[in-house]
């Protein structure tokens, strides 16, 4: 049970490859991203877990409630978005025996294009726009397309808005976004690198810069989402500049299961010598590639690293290869912004795996970073530093909350109309 209710309550939903997270916020009911007076308060979170699996779960956490978990049927995003809504309804109230209200729903959505660019109210035509996207992100567009209408079904009278992952990229300058291509093809056919995971840097660098303690105007910090997908994202007073992926999510750093960066000519190759179908080069970069095609154990780093100290060379290289192309990113992006104030780990590896940030961190010292490494120990999942008192760029372990940057992007959308 939670206290009666007074601002806006958002429905967060951040739809995954094979899993649904979700939560329910109470916003004040003039909440703003920077008023930290006024935070967003959490009235529930939850998952649904092994999407189109016999083996779907849906698990909620209600704060000073017990926590439910629920064997399910989801062989689709839109059934599990139908459990979440069920779910949250039969379990959270603001009075003792009202159903939670839901007054507006935020989804996190993979793909903008170029005319996309800032939290959107959904309609008919935005649904229209985002299908004809689905060719630049076809592993997660589906899928939040799935959810936007199982809401529209679920929740018809709810305001619905998508917010997207490639927004915070948008202040990318010509020279980081373009290909270097015939402009004219490019312009013809929205040839660029947009960028992803943007929600999670907008919020990590906005935490970073306020744990140096100064405003964003003159900061320069690199956000590093360390997972499954993995990206990089340099951060100039508090605006992206650069960014890993480009024009897909397959750009850039090594993942668990994308390759990451590639020479061109090898798909080239792949194709004219080898015969293989476009749909095949697909599915090798990016379903068999990455951690789990170097290694050929496991695309989960935590099974790796187990692996390398029972001395897998494999596995080893695996590991070395992840922090290598990391290394490179955050060496470039020093570079593109000039110099550099602290470099910030998310997402699941960067928060959680000290020997990966060690690995990263230890050829960094001619930037200027030390690294503490009692400190980068104890730096599992909390918010903390990780870099030596003194050190010239500053390393830290930031947690990242998408949902709650979610929810904070659909009050002030609705705020502003």
């Amino acid at each position: 049970m939670v206290p009666e209710i007074h601002g806006l309550n958002v429905l967060v939903l951040n739809p995954g490859s094979a899993t649904l997270k979700f939560g329910l916020y109470q916003m004040p009911a003039a909440s703003a991203a920077s008023n930290a007076s006024n935070p967003a308060t959490v009235l529930a979170s939850g998952v649904v877990e092994r999407i189109g699996t016999p083996q779907s779960e849906i698990r909620l956490l209600v704060p000073s409630g017990t926590p439910v978990a629920e064997a399910v049927e989801a062989d689709t995003p839109a059934q599990g978005t139908e459990h979440a809504i069920r779910l949250l309804r039969a379990h959270v109230s603001d009075h003792a025996q009202a159903p939670t209200v839901i007054d507006a729903v935020g989804c996190r959505v993979v793909h903008g294009g170029a005319a996309l660019v800032q939290p959107t109210r959904v309609t008919p035509s935005v649904l229209d726009e985002l299908r004809a996207l689905r060719a630049l992100a076809p592993l997660h567009l589906p899928w939040d397309i799935a959810v936007l209408e199982q809401v529209g079904r679920s929740l018809p009278g709810a305001p619905v808005v998508a917010v997207f992952d490639t927004a915070f990229h948008q202040t990318l300058p010509d020279v980081a976004r373009t290909y270097a291509l015939p402009l004219e093809l490019c312009a013809r056919y929205g040839l660029r690198r947009y960028g992803f995971h943007g929600i999670s840097h907008a919020y990590v660098s906005r935490q970073q810069i306020q744990r140096l303690g100064r405003g964003p105007k003159g900061t320069r910090i690199i956000s590093c989402h360390l997972g499954s997908g993995a990206s990089a994202c340099a951060v100039r007073d508090g605006l992206s500049i650069d960014t890993s992926m480009g024009l897909t999510p397959m750009e850039g750093l090594v993942m668990g299961t994308r390759s990451g960066d590639v020479d061109p000519g090898l798909v080239v190759y792949l194709i004219r010598t080898l015969g293989m179908t476009a749909g095949e080069v697909d599915d090798l970069l990016n379903h068999q590639s990455g951690l789990h095609g170097l290694s050929g154990i496991s695309a989960d780093l935590r099974d790796l690293e187990k692996a390398a100290l029972e001395n897998d060379r494999r596995a080893e290289l695996a590991l070395e290869i992840f922090a290598y192309r990391a290394c490179k990113y955050i060496g470039a992006f020093a570079a593109a912004l000039e110099g550099l104030d602290a470099i910030a780990f998310t997402g699941g590896i960067g928060e959680r795996s000290a020997p990966m940030r060690s690995r990263i961190c230890r050829r960094l010292a001619f930037l200027g970073l030390r690294l503490d490494e009692e400190r980068n120990s104890a730096a599992s999942g909390r918010e903390m530093p990780i870099s030596v008192e003194g050190s010239d760029v500053q390393a830290w372990v930031i947690p990242t909350d998408e949902e709650r940057e979610i929810a904070l992007s659909v009050s002030d959308a609705l705020a502003t109309g």
